[in-house]
């Protein structure tokens, strides 16, 4: 049936999903988007937002106190419902009526249910239920184009009796609507990182449990240190070298139905009790129910694809994904980067044109492979853009470093009393570009774009040399680190 088919199916209605469909349809393509949950997905209600507005708050109350004159006018602590309810704003209370006012603007169909392939460009979408039992089935054609965009879950380590505990995931711990008292928190990447800070903010007492040596492993060393450093003066329990062994619920209180004991988590350096566990381990595929294997793929595996984010090894070439499904960079912000390349050559392609996938091509994602920008919003925050030293040796790159101490560039004394830092940039020495950047301090993030720009762009060290840094901002480091270099 017409209403049936589309020219562009996108399976997963995040934020990468409503980027690529929006993308689309602006080139003149029809496109719908298969959502079971909330439109604007994980990203908008149980990730960046959320997480960012319980951090936020804290991080300002702490810059306020860093600045002489302004600490004097600070005599209270953080209000935990403000925190909250400012939370919930951001995900306008886990209500998606506007992100659908928005696609219908948009021109977008929006169908909610689950979305299965049963062949090429072909799906069945069991519609969510609306009360009277079993949702319906409809089945959608696309004409030129199926987007896998249904993104990633939480994985939950494989640790003896930590299912049974129901542990918090990320999605649970940006939710949650108040503070438990005791915290253990495995894991400490990015994730695990955040949320432990942001819930000790709020009165939690945080057990953070580091399987390795340093907190923020595949970063440069330096930036696992000094946050681990301000999480232990602002009284988080920080534990490396840690194994979980297993996790058991204790008996109640026998306050009633529903009362929960504590939990005892066991580890090769002791016991620890909480009220809580946040697993913050990593991620896995949402393809498990897809449908993959009625196009020759395997269920349940992040999804191989080219530079235009087309699936590799599909016949036809009509499957696409874009965002974590693909597993080449898991950041929002570069998932909505992927669904614009992938967006821009669907249309080409459906209206004709060759759209290879060439590297820095409007049909190639091309920065993925060596020019990712992130932000951990730890407070210190660390902002890192393209290789570590380390990834760049491994690559077989000849690299020079500079590293300088930020807190010693005029703009960052002035920006917080007794600023504390740390820059580092990572020089191609045959090519003289720099391919990598990493800071660690007070607003670090708001020097990434240049950093971006300059690994991006290539930028020759000799004409980043004619960059003026404005004075005195923190952005000063720049001049610094290139001094530092030998310029």
């Amino acid at each position: 049936m017409a209403d049936n088919t589309y020219d562009v199916i996108v399976i997963g209605g995040g934020a990468v999903g409503e980027v690529l469909a929006e993308r689309v349809v602006k080139r003149g393509l029809s496109a719908a988007i298969i959502e079971a949950e909330l439109l604007g997905g994980e990203c908008s209600y149980w990730a960046c937002m959320p997480s960012k507005a319980l951090l936020r708050s804290g991080e300002a109350l702490r810059a306020a106190k860093n600045v002489e004159g302004a600490t004097e006018a600070v005599t209270g602590e953080l209000d935990v419902a403000a925190v909250l309810a400012r939370r919930d704003s951001f995900t306008n209370n886990w209500d998606d009526s506007n992100q659908r006012e928005w696609a219908n603007g948009a021109g977008i169909t929006v169908l909610k249910g689950r979305a299965r392939l049963v062949g090429p460009k072909r799906m069945v979408v069991r519609m969510n239920d609306s009360g009277d039992g079993d949702g319906a089935e409809r089945t959608l054609e696309a004409r030129h184009a199926v987007a896998a965009c249904v993104g990633s879950f939480p994985r939950i380590p494989d640790i003896p009796g930590l299912r049974e505990v129901r542990p918090w995931t990320s999605r649970d711990a940006t939710s949650a609507k108040e503070a438990p008292r005791r915290l253990a928190v495995i894991g400490a990447g990015p994730v695990g990182s955040e949320l432990a800070q942001a819930w000790n903010d709020l009165g939690s007492q945080v057990t953070l449990l580091v399987a390795g040596d340093r907190m923020l492993p595949t970063l440069e060393p330096f930036a696992g240190e000094y946050v681990a450093k301000a999480h232990v003066e602002a009284g988080i329990d920080v534990r490396t070298g840690v194994t979980v062994q297993s996790v058991t619920r204790l008996a109640g209180t026998g306050g009633g139905e529903g009362d929960e004991g504590p939990i005892s988590i066991q580890t090769d350096q002791g016991e620890i009790v909480v009220d809580q566990i946040l697993a913050a381990t990593g991620r896995e595929p949402s393809t498990g129910d897809l449908g993959l294997e009625t196009v020759g793929l395997e269920p349940g595996t992040w999804l191989d694809v080219d530079d235009s984010c087309r699936v590799n090894g599909v016949e036809g070439g009509w499957l696409y994904s874009a965002g974590d499904t693909n597993h080449r960079a898991l950041f929002t912000h570069q998932g909505k980067y992927q669904a614009r390349i992938c967006g821009d050559a669907i249309a080409a392609r459906a209206q004709g044109e060759h759209a290879a996938p060439v590297a820095w091509s409007p049909y190639a994602a091309t920065a993925d492979h060596g020019a990712v920008p992130a932000v951990v919003f730890t407070d210190p925050e660390v902002a890192m853009v393209g290789l570590t030293e380390q990834a760049a040796i491994d690559q077989g790159i000849t690299v020079r470093v500079a590293e300088y101490e930020i807190g010693n560039v005029a703009g960052a004394s002035l920006y917080a009393d007794g600023y504390t830092g740390h820059a580092k940039l990572v020089v191609d020495q045959e090519r003289l570009v720099p391919v990598g950047f990493t800071a660690v301090g007070p607003g670090a993030g708001d020097l990434l774009h240049a950093a971006t720009v300059a690994v991006v762009g290539e930028v020759p060290l000799d004409r980043l040399w004619h960059a003026v840094p404005a004075y005195p901002t923190v952005s000063e480091v720049w001049l610094r680190l290139l001094e530092t270099y030998g310029m």
